[in-house]
C-alpha cells in the first residue's frame, strides 16, 4: 500500500491519536571500562529507551538491525547501519522491489540490500526471527502491543513514544540516534535535513508569494485536508510556501494530523494558489477530477496543482529524513515552478 494510502488509514482514519510525544532515554554507565558499559566504534552501552509499548534495553551497539514502519530504514543507514531486514514497501518501489533512495544508498555503502517481509496487519514474525536481530525499530510505525511482546522476545524493539503513527520526524531522528549510541549524530542529520530545505527554498524566493494546501481524497464526495505539523505540509513549506491559513480553521479529524471537510466545502479552498495532492492511479484521478466542485476549485481550473504520478516520489515526499529530503527536493522544484507558473501572480 502506498505511503500516501497508508498513512491516511493509519493516521487519518484509524484511532491513533496525535499528542504530546513522551520520549526518555537513558544512557547507563560512565566512560570507564570498570563500570561495565560497551564502548563501540558508535557510543557507549547500554542504553534504555521507553516507549509507549515498554523499554528497550540495549546492551551492545547493534549488529543486526530491522526496521518497521516508516523512515526507521533510512535514518539507520544515514548513521551508518544498513539493516539486515525491513518492511517491505511495494507502491513505492521501483522495479529492483526497494524504495530507490533506500536501494541508492545501500549500493554505496557496500553492504548488501536488506531482506524484506510484510509488515502492518500481517506482520511476518517468522522472517522477522530468521534475521536473528540484536534491535528492532519502529519508533513510526503502527504495531500492535500484541505485535510488540512477541518483538521484544526476539530483540529488543524500540516503539512509538506515545501513540501509533503519531512521531515527529526529528524526534524518530533522535530515537533511533540514541539507539544507535549515536545521540549526537542525531541532531547533525535534523540540521543537515533544515539546511537542505532552507538552500531550496532560498534558489526560489518568489515562493514566498504562494499559498497551497495539501489535500486528499477518500472516495466520491469526498476532500480531505492535510495540517500544517503533517510531515509532507511540513516539506512543502520548507520549500518557501504558505500554508493557506483557512487549513487551521478546519477541525482536525479525531485521532489525525488532518481534517475531513468533505467535497461540499471545496470553495472554502479558493485562495490557496496551489494544491498538493496524490491519487492511488489515473483512473481515480480522472474520477476525482469529474467531479463538478472539486474541478470548479481555482487551483483546479489554472492547473496549478502538484500530483506527481511517480509513486516513488510521492512516497519519498510524504515523510522527512536523511534520505528522502535530498530525494524529493530535486524532483519536487521542478513540478512546483510548474504549477506556480499557472497560478500566476
Amino acid at each position: 500500500m502506498a505511503i500516501a494510502a497508508r498513512r491516511i488509514s493509519h493516521r487519518v482514519f484509524a484511532a491513533s491519536a496525535v499528542a504530546s510525544l513522551l520520549l526518555s532515554v537513558s544512557a547507563c554507565g560512565g566512560g570507564e571500562k570498570s563500570d561495565g558499559a560497551s564502548h563501540g566504534a558508535h557510543g557507549a552501552f547500554p542504553v534504555s529507551v521507553k516507549s509507549a509499548l515498554g523499554t528497550a534495553k540495549i546492551d551492545s551497539e547493534p549488529k543486526r538491525i530491522v526496521t518497521l514502519g516508516q523512515g526507521s530504514a533510512e535514518t539507520a543507514i544515514a548513521l551508518g547501519h544498513t539493516p539486515v531486514g525491513v518492511e517491505e514497501y511495494t507502491w513505492g518501489s521501483d522495479k529492483s522491489g526497494y524504495l530507490p533512495w533506500v536501494r541508492d544508498a545501500v549500493k554505496k555503502s557496500g553492504d548488501p540490500l536488506p531482506k524484506q517481509f510484510k509488515g502492518g496487519d500481517q506482520l511476518d514474525i517468522e522472517a522477522i526471527t530468521e534475521l536473528a536481530p540484536d534491535l528492532i525499530l519502529a519508533p513510526w510505525s503502527g504495531i500492535t502491543a500484541k505485535q510488540y511482546d512477541i518483538l521484544k522476545d526476539i530483540a529488543p524493539t524500540v516503539a512509538y513514544p506515545d501513540k501509533a503513527w503519531s512521531t515527529d520526524w526529528d524526534q524518530q531522528i533522535n530515537i533511533i540516534a540514541k539507539s544507535l549510541g549515536q545521540p549526537e549524530k542525531g541532531g547533525e542529520l535534523i540540521e543537515r535535513i533544515k539546511k537542505q530545505l532552507a538552500t531550496a527554498a532560498k534558489s526560489r524566493p518568489e515562493y514566498k508569494k504562494y499559498q497551497f494546501s495539501y489535500i486528499y481524497t477518500s472516495g466520491p464526495g469526498s476532500l480531505g485536508v492535510f495540517s500544517p505539523s503533517e510531515q509532507r505540509v511540513e516539506m512543502v513549506h520548507s520549500l518557501g510556501l504558505k500554508v493557506d491559513p483557512v487549513v487551521k480553521s478546519f477541525k482536525e479529524t479525531e485521532g489525525t494530523d488532518s481534517s475531513l471537510i468533505g467535497l461540499e466545502n471545496a470553495d472554502k479552498l479558493n485562495k490557496s494558489d496551489l494544491l498538493f495532492t496524490f491519487y492511488s492511479d489515473a483512473k481515480t484521478r480522472r474520477e476525482t477530477e469529474k467531479q463538478s466542485l472539486y474541478a470548479a476549485m481555482p487551483a483546479i481550473k489554472k492547473g496549478a496543482v502538484v500530483a506527481s504520478s511517480d509513486n516513488s516520489f510521492v512516497t519519498a515526499s510524504s515523510m522527512i529524513n536523511p534520505l528522502t529530503v535530498p530525494y524529493s527536493i530535486k524532483r519536487y522544484l521542478p513540478l512546483i515552478d510548474s504549477a506556480v507558473k499557472k497560478a500566476g501572480k
